[in-house]
């Protein structure tokens, strides 16, 4: 039973965080790509539907199922780099 309490995995990188769509509605543009545009696809994301809260476009993947709670902190080790 753990694994479905505790999702923990050691730092993914976060490529953006986005208001609801009530808020606003094109919150997936960007400065490059200036399309007004909301973060749902034409149709909803497949087994999941419309994105309609705050939003987290983490690289990877999370483990456990589409609409899980995901709680995220920061890392406890620090960032060092091997060269």
């Amino acid at each position: 039973q753990r694994g479905y309490h505790h999702r923990t995995e050691i730092n993914k990188k976060i490529y953006r965080i986005g208001k609801a769509a009530k808020e606003d509605p094109n919150n997936a543009m960007t400065e490059n790509d200036l399309t007004e545009k909301g973060i749902t696809p034409m149709g909803g994301f497949s087994h999941y539907g419309e994105v309609n809260q705050d939003w987290v476009m983490v690289k990877g993947t999370v483990m456990g199922c589409r609409k899980r709670l995901i709680t995220l902190r920061k890392s406890l080790l620090p960032q060092v780099s091997r060269k």
